[in-house]
C-alpha cells in the first residue's frame, strides 16, 4: 500500500511540474542546409534552423575549406523558423565541385537536433542526407540512390513523430480509450487513414492552410480526446465507435505533419517516394510508441496491484491538464 501512495504521490508531482513550466509541443520547426549550384564553383545556400534555440551552442554549416562565403542576407523569420540565404564561392574544388567533398552541420549534439541537407547539381543530380549527432558529416559522392531517399525520410519521419509530443499524446489517449486489443488496431488504423491523406494531400499542394489555426486544433483534439475518457459509460459515442474520433481528427494531425515535411522540403526527383517513406517512418514511431506503453504498462500493473482502478485517472488528468495549456497558448497566438 505504501508503494502505490508513493506512486500515487509521484504522478501527482509529474502533472504538477507540467502544469507549472511553458506548455511546449513538436512545433514546425525542421532545420534545413539546401545548397543549388548555379554555376560550376558556384551555390546559392539556404540555412534554415528553429526561431527557438535549445542550447547556446549555435547550429552552423560547415564545408571544404576551399569554399568561401561571397554574401549573407540577415536572418529573415519564415513560418517556425529563421532563415538565412548566403551565396558560396568553390572556385578551389575543381571541375568536380562538391562531389567527392564533405558537408555537414555544427552543434547538433548539444542541440539534439537533425538536419536536412539537400543538394542539387548543375547537371540535375540530387542529393539528400539526414545529419544529426551520430553522422554529422555527409560526403557527398559520384550518383545519388533512391534508398538514400528512403532511409533518410524514413529516419524523417520517426524523428517528426518522436519529437512531437502532442501528437504521441494524441495515440496515447486513443489507447486509454479502447485498450490494448482488437479495437485499437482499427482505432490506429483510422487515424493512420485520416492523417495519411491530410499529409499527401498538403504536401503535393492541393491545398494550404493558416500553422497557427491547426496547431490549436490539434491541442483542441487532445483536449476532446481527454473530456471523452473522463466521461464513464460504454455508450458514449467515441468509446462505441473511436475510429470515427480517431479517423476525424488524424485528418488535422495529418496537417501538422505535412508542415514539418514542407518546410524541410522534398526531393523534386523523389517527391512520391520521400513523401510515402516519410509516413512510413511516422507508422514505425508511432507502432514503437504504443509497444513501448503497453510494455510499460504491463510492468505497472504488477507494481500497482488492487490499486489499478484509483490511479487510472491519473493519465487522463495529465493529459487534460496539457491539451488545455496548448489550447490556451495556441489560442492567443491564433489571436495575436
Amino acid at each position: 500500500m505504501n508503494r502505490c501512495i508513493r506512486l500515487a504521490r509521484f504522478a501527482i508531482l509529474l502533472l504538477a511540474a507540467c502544469l507549472g513550466t511553458t506548455a511546449q509541443a513538436h512545433r514546425f520547426a525542421p532545420t534545413l542546409l539546401q545548397l543549388v549550384e548555379l554555376a560550376p564553383g558556384s551555390y546559392n545556400v539556404v540555412w534554415k534552423t528553429p526561431a527557438q534555440a535549445t542550447s547556446p551552442v549555435p547550429l552552423t554549416p560547415a564545408w571544404p575549406e576551399d569554399c568561401s562565403v561571397a554574401s549573407a542576407s540577415p536572418a529573415q523569420p519564415e513560418g517556425t523558423g529563421l532563415v538565412t540565404s548566403l551565396q558560396l564561392h568553390c572556385a578551389g574544388l575543381g571541375g568536380a565541385g562538391l562531389v567527392g567533398q564533405t558537408l555537414g552541420v555544427n552543434g547538433l549534439a548539444a542541440n539534439q537536433a537533425s538536419v536536412m541537407l539537400m543538394l542539387t547539381l548543375l547537371d540535375g543530380r540530387q542529393y539528400q542526407q539526414v545529419l544529426n549527432a551520430e553522422q554529422p558529416r555527409f560526403t557527398v559522392p559520384e550518383e545519388p540512390g533512391a534508398g538514400q531517399v528512403m532511409t533518410d525520410y524514413t529516419v524523417l519521419g520517426v524523428d517528426h513523430i518522436w519529437t512531437g509530443i502532442d501528437h504521441l499524446l494524441f495515440v496515447f489517449g486513443l489507447l486509454l480509450l479502447v485498450g490494448g486489443n482488437v479495437r485499437l488496431l482499427w482505432t490506429i488504423t483510422a487515424f493512420t487513414v485520416g492523417h495519411s491523406v491530410t499529409l499527401s494531400l498538403v504536401t503535393l499542394g492541393f491545398f494550404d492552410y493558416p500553422v497557427a489555426l491547426v496547431e490549436f486544433t490539434i491541442a483542441v483534439s487532445i483536449f476532446w480526446l481527454a473530456v471523452a475518457l473522463s466521461q464513464s459509460g460504454e455508450r458514449s459515442l467515441f468509446r462505441r465507435h473511436p475510429w470515427w474520433l480517431a479517423g476525424g481528427f488524424g485528418l488535422l494531425h495529418g496537417m501538422g505533419f505535412a508542415g514539418a515535411l514542407a518546410e524541410t522540403g522534398l526531393p523534386a526527383g523523389n517527391m512520391p517516394l520521400a513523401l510515402l517513406f516519410f509516413n512510413i517512418g511516422i507508422e514505425l514511431g508511432q507502432i514503437a510508441f504504443i509497444l513501448l506503453t503497453l510494455l510499460l504498462w504491463q510492468s505497472l500493473r504488477r507494481l500497482v496491484g488492487e490499486w489499478q482502478a484509483q490511479l487510472r485517472p491519473l493519465p487522463v488528468y495529465l493529459l487534460g491538464a496539457l491539451s488545455a495549456l496548448w489550447c490556451i497558448e495556441r489560442g492567443l497566438e491564433v489571436l495575436a
